[in-house]
Order: structure tokens, then C-alpha cells, then sequence
């Protein structure tokens, strides 16, 4: 017998964030093992304490980098569009529906504004790949950036290194991004220092 339904998107959905998160979500599994609130400590020196307006949650601001990167999504204004409608994205971030997500101009604004021509998102990225080696979610020997396989030496220095490295490449598409968004815009392009990565080459 043929079944039609119709008007489906005018039903009203009655369930919790909890409910709508499968319990084998990889996303849960992240949440449970890898502790991001270093961050704000990370992040304070860069926000001023009483004076602006109130900020986003820099969490927020690098776990939309993190989706971005463990689901291989092409851009951040892309990741920006899919968290309003994802349910684990949503979850993970710790924005309900209902709830306003993230704009990607509030996250290249931010970007520009705080993380620019810093070494925030190399120290970022190494302690959450170091908890995630700990906890067994990643080996220690091995890690991967979307389609490239890279080994890591056993020298805790020389890993970090690759590490930071290949957070600098994620930094320059980001960059690039934001450049071609002003560019559409009529704006001018930013001129993204080099300096960190050379800094840190050179140590």
C-alpha cells in the first residue's frame, strides 16, 4: 500500500538536545574525554576584562574550527551554515536549538581582531591532541589531516613541531578565506604575518 505524508514540516518536535544526540556519536565520545575549558586560560591575555562588548565563547569559536577540521568541510562559512541545523554540532557546541549560532563574519571578525599573527591555535591544537593520546581516542605515533597521513617521530619536540605545523597550514586556508570574503566584499585583504611560524621553526 503507498503511504504519502504531507505537511511533515510543520510537526512539532518534543525532545531535549540529550535526545536528539545518537549515544554513539563520535561527537559525545570528544566531549567526554577532551577537556577544552584550557582554552579560556589560553585566550585571556587577548580579551580585554571590563571594557566591550561580551564576546563569544572562545570555545565555541575553536570547536567550530575542530568540527571544521574532523569533518572535512570545505570552509567556515560552510561549517557556520551546517552547525544551524546539525543537532551533534549544536550539542557539542552547547547551543540549543532555538538559539542563535555563530555568523561566520563573528568568527573571521574574531579571528582578525584577537588570534592573528599569534601561536594560540598551535598551542590549542597540540594539548588537544596530546589529551586525546592519553585517552586513547588517537595514537601517538600517527595522526591525520584530512586526506594526508603524517607520522610522528617518537621525539616529543619533533612531534610537536609536525603539530604545529600542520595547524599553520589549517591558519593559511582560514586566512585565505576570510581574504576572499572581503575581497567579494570590496574590502581590503589583510596581510597575515609569517612571523610565529619562523619564531617557532627557529627554537
Amino acid at each position: 500500500m503507498l503511504s504519502k505524508k504531507e505537511n511533515i514540516q510543520n510537526e512539532f518536535i518534543l525532545k531535549t538536545m540529550e535526545e536528539l544526540v545518537p549515544e554513539d556519536s563520535l561527537f559525545r565520545k570528544i566531549d567526554k574525554y577532551i577537556d577544552f575549558s584550557f582554552i579560556y586560560d589560553e585566550v585571556k591575555h587577548l580579551y580585554c576584562e571590563d571594557n566591550g562588548r561580551p564576546s563569544i565563547d572562545p570555545v565555541v569559536l575553536f570547536k567550530l574550527v575542530f568540527i571544521q577540521t574532523l569533518d572535512g568541510l570545505k570552509s567556515m562559512r560552510k561549517t557556520c551554515d551546517k552547525i544551524k541545523v546539525d543537532a551533534e554540532y549544536r550539542w557539542f557546541l552547547g547551543i540549543p536549538f532555538g538559539y542563535d549560532t555563530p555568523h561566520y563574519s563573528t568568527f573571521s571578525q574574531n579571528y582578525i581582531r584577537r588570534f592573528k599573527g599569534t601561536d594560540i591555535f598551535e598551542k590549542i591544537f597540540v594539548n588537544i591532541v596530546e589529551q586525546a593520546i592519553k585517552y586513547n581516542l588517537v595514537k601517538g605515533e600517527t595522526f591525520f589531516t584530512d586526506s594526508t597521513h603524517k607520522k610522528s617521530n617518537a621525539n616529543k619536540n619533533k612531534f610537536h613541531e609536525e603539530i604545529q605545523q600542520v595547524v599553520h597550514e589549517r591558519k593559511e586556508w582560514l586566512e585565505q578565506e576570510i581574504n576572499e570574503e572581503r575581497k567579494k566584499q570590496g574590502k581590503k585583504e589583510f596581510e597575515f604575518k609569517e612571523d610565529i611560524k619562523k619564531e617557532n621553526q627557529g627554537e
